[in-house]
């Protein structure tokens, strides 16, 4: 059976209610996927022809830089509670206990296939108020510029809603991706495509959680 097509969040039409499309149950996937210049320059060294072509792009891919991009999703909850799932802190999440939202690895590179991926357990969505994905550069490119992002949401029965990472404007090195949040009618997810970039303050989850008005405290995080 084919996939169903994806619906897409954009400017013009930025908010889907996931009740109305009938997932109010079930675990939904959020994957981030983007293309490094590095993997870029790799795959372009294997479609070169002739052997100064292969050179020349095999050099180009050597000097390119990996890039290491970070999904995150800051919760907070009915009961007032909030925390932050990310590889930042090793933040990891749980599914089956709270906060009931898990990242499942850190991708470092952007060569994976599948990418990033968070899980959100929607049988206790509940207890969620509001839901902020978010993504910055931990390492690497100086915006987002050339990655191609795109962030899918996908449900256990394969509803797709697809938020792309365009726009960019220079030096953005964070984007407040999409806020989940609770209505009358249930969930509904919005698009946000929030850039932010250095000049906006340092800490950008401190910066990304003052804009949306989360009220959390911050605390200097390794991977």
């Amino acid at each position: 059976m084919a996939k169903p097509a994806a619906v897409d969040l954009t400017k013009a039409s930025p908010t889907v209610s996931l009740d109305k499309h009938g997932v109010t149950s079930g675990l939904i996937k959020v994957n981030l996927n983007w293309t490094s210049p590095q993997a870029a320059a790799q795959r372009a060294a294997g479609e070169a022809r002739g052997l100064f072509g292969r050179i020349r792009v095999s050099l180009r891919a050597a000097s390119a830089r990996t890039v290491d991009l970070d999904l995150g999703c800051m919760i907070r909850c009915t009961d007032g509670s909030k925390t932050v799932v990310q590889a930042l802190g090793n933040a990891f999440g749980a599914v089956d206990r709270f906060p009931y939202v898990a990242l499942d690895s850190d991708d470092r590179t952007g060569a994976r296939e599948t990418g990033e991926n968070l899980v959100i357990n929607l049988d206790h969505q509940a207890e969620f108020q509001k839901l902020l994905l978010f993504v910055y550069i931990y390492e690497g490119s100086g915006d987002f510029r050339g990655l191609d992002a795109v962030v899918t949401l996908t449900s256990d029965r394969g509803d797709r809603f697809r938020v792309v990472l365009d726009e960019c404007p220079p030096m953005a090195h964070a984007c407040a991706i999409a806020l989940i949040k609770r209505q009358k009618s249930g969930l509904v997810i919005g698009r946000e495509v929030r850039w932010f970039t250095r000049a906006d303050g340092p800490g950008v989850q401190d910066v990304i959680s003052r804009a949306y008005r989360l009220g959390m405290k911050w605390t200097p995080g390794r991977k």
